[in-house]
């Protein structure tokens, strides 16, 4: 299934006012359009949720001051976008100086963010592409791209295509990128300690 388009021309203001209460439809803003977008597979959400139990046992293993939302929006910089990431961590202290939170679930400051991760599905060129740009410039310390299946382009991980977890930190404003593959231990700035390799990603979604 591919994202559908249902409604043009919004603000960001428009589209969270717009947002149906107790949807069990995802939506997203992408540069004014309102998107519908596809419904995870149980692979997809099988892997997002393993990721998820495992970023939060790290939290709780190490006392970290940071917290996993089971729902919130990333405005863009311009406001003329809006995304809900797969898994996303925020950090309880800076939290409290984003202004929309509160109330309204809303991202504004990449410095409430500590990671996000998108797991790749049949619309990846969103991620390694449109959300990549956005997330550096709300100036997020750390994106991963999860792509479990291997179905992104080869220009973003490699020939031959394989199961590749993409991780981009923010250094001087810009995002520098590593990748791991197969049995490599994932190395997250944020996570230092964890363990976890692509392979028990892949399984995870077997």
């Amino acid at each position: 299934m591919v994202s559908v388009t249902i409604a043009t021309d919004f603000t960001f203001d428009d589209f969270i006012e717009w947002y149906p209460e107790n949807s069990t439809t995802r939506y997203e803003l992408h540069d004014g359009e309102i998107v519908e977008m596809p419904n995870p597979t149980g692979k997809h959400s099988k892997v997002a949720g393993f990721l998820s139990g495992n970023l939060f046992l790290e939290i709780m293993r190490l006392q970290l001051p940071y917290f996993i939302p089971t729902e919130c929006v990333v405005r863009s910089t311009d406001e003329r976008s809006g995304y809900k990431p797969d898994v996303i961590v925020l950090d309880e202290n800076a939290i409290a100086d984003d202004p929309r939170w509160d109330k309204e679930s809303v991202i504004t400051q990449g410095s409430s963010v500590r990671l996000i991760v998108e797991v790749v599905s049949t619309n990846w060129a969103d991620d390694y592409a449109r959300k990549l740009e956005e997330y550096e410039s709300l100036g997020i310390a750390e994106y991963w791209i999860v792509d479990y299946l291997g179905l992104g382009g080869k220009r973003f991980i490699g020939s031959p295509k394989m199961p590749t977890v993409s991780v981009y930190q923010l250094i001087d404003g810009e995002y520098q990128v590593k990748q791991f593959r197969g049995s490599e231990r994932i190395e997250s700035p944020t996570f230092s300690e964890l363990t976890l390799t692509v392979e028990q990603l892949v399984q995870a979604g077997a």
